[in-house]
């Protein structure tokens, strides 16, 4: 069985957002692109346990074969550490992420799909913590005429079929279908695996697969965005507090007022 695990390099968002309440997060000249020279870049954290549960159904002792895909440019580092934690083959799409939307990287996922001779399982973090869009899997099972099972939580697979644990808000949903599938994984997996220093030191003899979206033959319509990014900004953040003095008593009365004052109650 070969799984497909996407993944993706994004800015470390607690750093952002440390940045963004101190102030510190600029928009660099052509008001589009984040000035991000101090801010460290990771792995996508539900990409991160979209490999977790290709590890697993491993684990589980199915005979699989995992491999890592990237698009974008310099991925060395994530793809390392996609290789320390296990995946047999790690993949390098070449390509300016500046010319990407949804559509051109599923587009471009799903040629990487087709030229290798499919896969039997697509897994996929249900989102990316940059854009938090969550439609590429979507799209990448619609070219690739393939069902999608989104917000797993748990995969078993073997295969020929597939069993999903899917997080709801009405509770867990257990769904079973054939493969090939796509399916995107939650936080609900839970915590992913850190790989050792052996499998890291490991890691750093393998070299990936290094592709241009040239070798997939994708046509200009294919890497054409459908949408483009016409500006960017850091929303001003204000708060205003107002301390109530007085009795415990007082105070409730006070805030009671105040709140109906403003109709919230």
């Amino acid at each position: 069985m070969r799984i497909i695990v996407c993944v993706k390099e994004v800015l470390d968002p607690d750093a952002v957002n440390n940045y963004a309440l101190a102030g510190n997060l600029n928009i660099g000249a052509d008001g589009k692109t984040l000035e991000v020279s101090a801010i460290p870049r990771l792995i996508n954290g539900y990409d991160e346990q979209a490999m977790e549960a290709a590890l697993r159904i491993r684990d589980a002792g199915v005979d699989c074969s995992i491999t890592a895909v990237s698009i974008g440019q310099d991925q060395k580092a994530l793809l390392k550490q996609c290789a320390a934690l296990g995946a047999d083959e790690t993949v390098a799409i070449e390509v300016d992420p500046q010319t990407l939307d949804s559509q051109v990287t599923a587009n471009i996922l799903a040629a990487y799909v087709n030229s290798t001779d499919g896969a039997d399982l697509i897994l996929c973090g249900r989102q990316a913590s940059d854009d938090d869009q969550g439609v590429v899997p979507a799209l990448v099972g619609e070219i690739l005429g393939v069902p999608v099972v989104p917000l797993a939580r748990a995969v078993e697979a073997n295969g020929a079929s597939l069993t999903v644990v899917r997080a709801t808000p009405d509770g867990d949903e257990v769904v079973t279908g054939a493969m090939p599938a796509v399916v995107t994984i939650s936080n609900e997996l839970g915590d992913p695996r850190f790989p050792t220093a052996k499998a890291k030191m490991a890691a750093r003899k393998k070299k990936p697969t290094c592709l241009s979206v040239a070798d997939l033959g994708l046509s200009e319509d294919d890497l054409s965005p459908r949408v483009v990014l016409d500006k960017q900004y850091v929303p001003e953040v204000q708060g205003n507090c107002e301390f109530l003095q007085g009795s415990a008593a007082e105070v409730a009365a006070a805030l009671v007022e105040k709140l109906r004052g403003d109709s919230v109650i």
